[in-house]
């Protein structure tokens, strides 16, 4: 098992490129089986999730070629519907397939998600949606077991909170359906945007892209297309929040501002010069970090999968910062791990207090969730002395090449055996 070694203290600069979205790449993957014809997908990060799910993909039959970026998949022959607790068991995303392989094949067999410890994922919207849509499930030794005579019909699903894997999975399988879906109170975050943009060009007939109503003309069958996937705006914002806390300044490349309003806003507020390009973000720290409060919310709100980052960049800040979630129960794991490194947070529920201390100290420390690897290596870049970051594997999940970008940016990071 390696582990990330890094000496704080060293300033970023330069350039660092981002990579295409996981969360965008894996729905477009499951997308394939949709199609008898040959999906092209372009900019494809390199990451262990994508990995996973290409596995994922072949056990039904799919068949793959990926060349640097780019990834042709043909899912023409359909030979299972399963996809098995082994597989599954990594990935919540795995949960995608459910939907695709329903409206193609009428039947699906999906073991319940894993994924990082962050606090239940209930997929009872991804259900409840599917019966709306003719759907027979059953849950029967930790599997979902979905079924429809003939081809799905059209109707109205209406989310209680909106929910990303869930918009996305009734999405696939209405654009197979008889007649209309609405979606409504739809999850609006730009990786759904990309999915109903792949959609469309495989022969789908969507409205309302980028809204919380998604109004979806079912056809007999789809064709083949391609697509990029957007950039990752979490490693982006990652990279930023970095930045921010070693001081310095840096381009962050290859990425679209306009999909972090609210971490931008915040790292205004927080007292850091931010400059937007058209596919690039300047930032730079000339002086102590102001302390802000943060609050996640579904988007165009403040994202949970950077709360562990921004709280790591408040533990240097001169104040005190509220930092509550709202998305996962389970979502303050690194809380502790910092807590290692000189960080002054106390918990209370679902809002952790952060009173900056302005320095925090090198130590040895364990990932417990990716997001949380991501907050413990911005950490580790401000902290005085060295710091040794364990089950570095869950990093791995979500960022492509994240310790060679860095160490090209000017930090003292290295991957070691443990």
């Amino acid at each position: 098992m390696d582990k990330i070694v890094i000496e704080g203290g060293y300033l970023l600069h330069g350039e660092i490129p981002v990579s295409g979205a996981k969360n965008a790449a894996l729905p477009l993957m499951a997308a394939c089986l949709l199609s008898a014809e040959p999906i092209i997908l372009r900019n494809v990060p390199d990451l262990r999730d994508v990995r996973t799910f290409l596995t994922l993909l072949e056990s039904f039959g799919v068949k793959w070629q990926k060349d640097g970026t780019v990834l042709v998949l043909d899912a023409s022959t359909i030979t299972s519907c399963e996809a098995s607790y082994e597989l599954v068991k990594t990935m919540r995303a795995s949960v995608l397939v459910l939907g695709p392989l329903l409206a193609r094949m009428g039947t699906a067999r999906v073991s319940l998600p894993g994924g990082c410890a962050i606090g239940a994922r209930p997929i009872n919207f991804h259900l409840q949606g599917l019966e709306k849509l003719g759907s027979q499930n059953e849950l029967s030794q930790g599997y979902v077991e979905a079924k429809v005579e003939g081809r799905l019909q059209g109707g109205t699903v209406c989310f209680d909170i909106p929910s990303v894997t869930g918009t996305e999975n009734i999405l696939m399988a209405a654009t197979l359906a008889e007649g209309i879906t609405v979606i409504k109170n739809a999850a609006r975050e730009p990786e759904i945007g990309n999915l109903v943009d792949l959609l469309i060009a495989m022969g789908a007939g969507i409205k309302g892209k980028d809204s919380d109503t998604l109004v979806v003309e079912g056809v007999k069958k789809l064709h083949g297309a391609e697509q990029e996937v957007i950039p990752d705006r979490i490693e982006a914002g990652t990279y930023l929040i970095a930045v921010g806390a070693v001081g310095g300044e840096a381009t962050v490349t290859h990425c679209n501002p306009q999909h972090l309003p609210a971490l931008l806003e915040k790292l205004r507020a927080a007292g850091l010069s931010i400059e937007e390009g058209q596919d690039r973000i300047h930032v730079a720290r000339k002086g102590p970090l102001k302390s802000v409060d943060i609050k996640t919310m579904p988007y165009p709100g403040f994202p949970t999968d950077l709360q562990a980052q921004i709280m790591a960049l408040m533990t240097l800040s001169d104040g005190l910062s509220v930092i509550a979630e709202t998305i996962f129960e389970n979502r303050f794991m690194h809380v502790a791990e910092l807590h290692r490194m000189g960080a002054d947070i106390k918990v209370d529920g679902h809002s952790a207090i952060v009173t900056g201390t302005g320095r925090l100290s090198g130590a040895p420390v364990m990932a417990t969730d990716l997001r949380a690897s991501a907050s413990l290596v911005i950490a580790a870049l401000a902290a005085e002395g060295e710091t040794h970051i364990s089950r570095v594997y869950h990093l791995d999940r979500g960022y492509d090449d994240l310790v060679g970008k860095l160490s090209a940016a000017g930090a003292r990071i290295r991957r070691e055996k443990e």
